[in-house]
C-alpha cells in the first residue's frame, strides 16, 4: 500500500512537473537589461530589466528574470546603465501646425532687432522672387516678447518698408497675434472704421488707424484670405511632426486644436500603417456670434464618428473624445487677452520715475459667458466628451472652475476628466478646487523660467503678488492637483526635457541666465518623480488611457523610451540635456539615434 502511495505521489510529482513545463511562458521579442528602469508605477519601483512580446510589456525586474525569457530570436538591448522609463504623453500640442511651421519662412523663436527682423523677412521674400503679387508671404515662430530693445513693438510702418507689393502676416509664437502689412490690412478689408471682431481686438495707434497689430479673433479676418494646405503639403507636415515627437520621446499626445485637414492627414497614415504613435485629437467649438452649443457639440460627435478608430489595443490609433474651448488669450504685454480677476497694472508715472498702480482692465470679457459655458459642459458630457479649455488668466480660470463645478452637481458619478490648458494665473483661493473638481490642469512647464515674456511682459503689469506666482505648478502639485504636462508646441520649440530641466529648477537655459538671472518667482517648482509622472501617467489619465500607457508595469504597452543618461544622478540644470535613444511604441521601434 504504501509501495503505491509513493508510485503514485512520483506519478503526480512527474505531471505536475509535466504541466509547468508546458506553461513556461515563450521568449520575449525584446528584452531590456542593465540598466536604471524608471517604472513610474504607484510604488516608484525602481528595476533593472523589461521583457516585451506581443508589443505588451511582459516582465519587470531583475536581469536574471528577463534572461529566462530570452530566446533564439529575442532582440537583446544593454542600456548600460542608461535610464528606461515609459514613453512621454504630451497632454497639448498642436503637432499639424509644428509640421506645417518647418516648411514656411520661419522666425525660429529667435531674439532679433528690427534691422534683423525685416532682413529675415525680405529673405523669404527674395527667395520667391516670381511669387505672384496677390500670394501672402505668412512667416511664423516671431517671439514677440522678445525683440530688442526690450519692449520694442514692430506695426505695419515697419513691413510697409519691405521691398514688396505681396501682403505678409507675421504670427506670433504664441499663436495669439499677428502683424500684418498695410497691403495686407487693405485685402482683408481692416480699416480705421472697421469694428473689432467679437473675442478679438485690431490694435489701434494714438491716431485710431489700425497699428497692423491683430489680436485673437481679429486674425481670422486674414487667415480667411490664405489658402489652406493642399493634401500633400499637410501629409509632409504630418510625418514631419511624428517623426520630431518620436524623436523627444513622445508615444501619445494630444492635438488640442484639430482640424479636418489634419484628421484627414493623420488618418490617411493609420490606414497606411505609418502612424508611429497614438493620436487624441481635440474639435474645437467655438463661441461665435449667437452661439448655440447644441450644433457645435454634434459637429464633434459627428467627427469623432468619422475619424474616432476606437481602441486598436498596442497599433496606434486616432481617438476622439475631447473638444476644445477658448475661454480668453493670453495675459503677457502687449496682448493682454488674458481674462484676470482684478485689473492688470499701469504706469500713471514717466518711463525715468514708473508708479506702477492697479489700472481698469481686467482683459476682455470671456469668450465663453458662464451660461453658455456650463449648458456646453453638460451637452458634452452627455455625450461622452472632456471638454479642454483654454484659460491663461485667474479669471479666466476661475470661470472654468466654477463651470466644472456644475459639471459635477449636474453629472454626478460620470467620468469626465475636464482639461484647463496653462493657467498661467491662478487665484490663490482656487489652488484646492482643482483637486476638489478633478479638474486637470494641463501645464506647459517650460514657461516656468526668467524670461522676456515672464519678465518684461508680465512683471510690471501684473504687479509683485501675481508675478510671484506666475506658473504655479509647484503651487498647485502642493494642493493636490493632478498635474499634467502639454509642451505646446509649436509655440516653443519642441524640447520635452528642457521642459523637464524648468520644471525642477525654474531656471532659464544657461546662455540666457546672465540676462535673466536666478528662479522665477515664489513657486517651488516639482521634483524629478513629480514632473516626469505629469508628463506620462498625469496626461495618460486625462486621456482615459492611463491603463495602457504612462507607466511600466505588466500588461500595458510597450511604450517605452530609453534616454542617454540616469536622470536620477544628472544634476538639475542638465535635465534638459537629455537625449533619447531609443523610442518604442506597442513593442515596435518607430526611433532609432544614430
Amino acid at each position: 500500500m504504501k509501495e503505491r502511495l509513493r508510485v503514485s505521489c512520483l506519478v503526480l510529482a512527474v505531471w505536475a512537473l509535466g504541466f509547468h513545463a508546458v506553461a513556461a511562458p515563450k521568449p520575449a521579442d525584446a528584452v531590456f537589461v542593465n540598466g536604471k528602469v524608471l517604472t513610474l508605477d504607484a510604488n516608484s519601483t525602481v528595476a533593472q530589466a523589461v521583457a516585451v512580446s506581443d508589443g505588451r510589456i511582459v516582465f519587470v525586474g531583475d536581469d536574471t528574470g528577463a534572461k529566462a525569457l530570452t530566446g533564439r530570436k529575442t532582440t537583446v538591448v544593454d542600456l548600460q546603465g542608461r535610464t528606461l522609463m515609459p514613453g512621454l504623453v504630451d497632454g497639448h500640442m498642436h503637432p499639424q501646425s509644428g509640421g506645417l511651421r518647418t516648411l514656411g519662412c520661419n522666425l525660429n523663436y529667435e531674439r532679433l532687432t528690427r534691422e534683423d527682423f525685416l532682413g529675415r523677412i525680405q529673405a523669404c521674400l527674395d527667395a520667391e522672387a516670381d511669387a505672384p503679387a496677390d500670394r501672402w508671404l505668412v512667416v511664423i515662430n516671431w517671439f514677440q516678447q522678445d525683440m530688442i530693445p526690450a519692449g520694442f513693438a514692430p506695426t505695419k510702418a515697419d513691413l510697409d518698408t519691405l521691398k514688396t507689393r505681396r501682403p505678409v502676416m507675421v504670427r506670433s509664437s504664441f499663436g495669439h497675434s499677428a502683424l500684418v502689412n498695410s497691403t495686407g490690412l487693405v485685402a482683408a478689408k481692416i480699416a480705421r472704421d472697421t469694428p473689432d471682431p467679437k473675442d478679438g481686438r485690431i490694435v489701434r495707434g494714438n491716431d485710431g488707424d489700425a497699428t497692423g497689430l491683430l489680436e485673437d479673433a481679429a486674425q481670422s479676418q486674414v487667415q480667411a484670405l490664405i489658402p489652406p494646405p493642399d493634401e500633400a503639403t499637410n501629409l509632409k507636415a504630418t510625418r514631419v511632426a511624428l517623426k520630431l515627437m518620436a524623436e523627444q520621446g513622445i508615444t501619445t499626445f494630444l492635438d488640442a486644436y484639430t482640424d479636418i485637414e489634419t484628421l484627414t492627414a493623420y488618418q490617411t497614415l493609420y490606414r497606411s500603417g505609418e502612424l508611429s504613435a497614438r493620436g487624441h485629437f481635440a474639435v474645437l467649438v467655438d463661441a461665435t456670434e449667437n452661439y448655440d452649443p447644441a450644433p457645435a457639440v454634434a459637429e464633434v460627435v459627428r467627427q469623432r464618428e468619422v475619424y474616432d478608430t476606437g481602441d486598436q489595443g498596442v497599433k496606434p490609433g486616432l481617438r476622439i473624445h475631447t473638444a476644445k474651448l477658448f475661454l480668453d488669450g493670453v495675459i503677457t504685454a502687449p496682448a493682454f487677452t488674458g481674462v484676470m480677476v482684478a485689473p492688470y497694472f499701469e504706469k500713471p508715472g514717466s518711463d525715468s520715475d514708473p508708479h506702477w498702480r492697479p489700472g481698469s482692465n481686467k482683459g476682455p470679457k470671456s469668450y465663453f459667458s458662464y451660461d453658455q459655458l456650463t449648458d456646453t459642459l453638460r451637452r458634452l458630457a452627455d455625450a461622452g466628451i472632456d471638454p479642454h479649455m483654454h484659460a491663461d488668466g485667474d479669471g479666466a480660470v476661475r470661470l472654468a472652475l466654477d463651470a466644472v463645478a456644475d459639471l459635477r452637481r449636474t453629472h454626478p458619478g460620470k467620468d469626465i476628466r475636464p482639461a484647463i490648458a496653462h493657467a498661467e494665473i491662478v487665484d490663490p483661493a482656487d489652488y484646492p478646487r482643482f483637486a476638489e473638481l478633478n479638474a486637470v490642469p494641463v501645464l506647459s512647464f517650460q514657461w516656468g523660467k526668467p524670461a522676456a515674456d515672464t519678465i518684461e511682459g508680465a512683471r510690471d503689469y501684473l504687479g509683485p503678488y501675481r508675478h510671484a506666482i506666475m506658473e504655479p505648478s509647484g503651487l498647485l502639485a502642493i494642493y493636490g492637483a493632478r498635474l499634467t504636462f502639454g509642451s505646446d508646441w509649436p509655440v516653443d520649440p519642441l524640447n520635452e526635457w528642457f521642459a523637464l530641466k524648468v520644471a525642477v529648477t525654474r531656471t532659464t537655459t544657461r546662455e540666457d541666465q546672465a540676462k535673466y538671472p536666478g528662479r522665477l518667482g515664489i513657486d517651488p517648482g516639482l521634483s524629478l518623480d513629480t514632473a516626469l509622472r505629469a508628463m506620462t501617467s498625469g496626461s495618460a489619465y486625462a486621456l482615459h488611457v492611463e491603463s495602457d500607457v504612462g507607466s511600466i508595469e505588466v500588461g500595458k504597452y510597450a511604450d517605452l523610451i530609453v534616454l542617454d543618461r540616469d536622470l536620477t544622478v544628472t544634476a538639475p540644470e542638465d535635465l534638459g540635456d537629455t537625449k533619447v535613444v531609443l523610442t518604442m511604441v506597442g513593442g515596435r521601434v518607430v526611433y532609432r539615434r544614430d
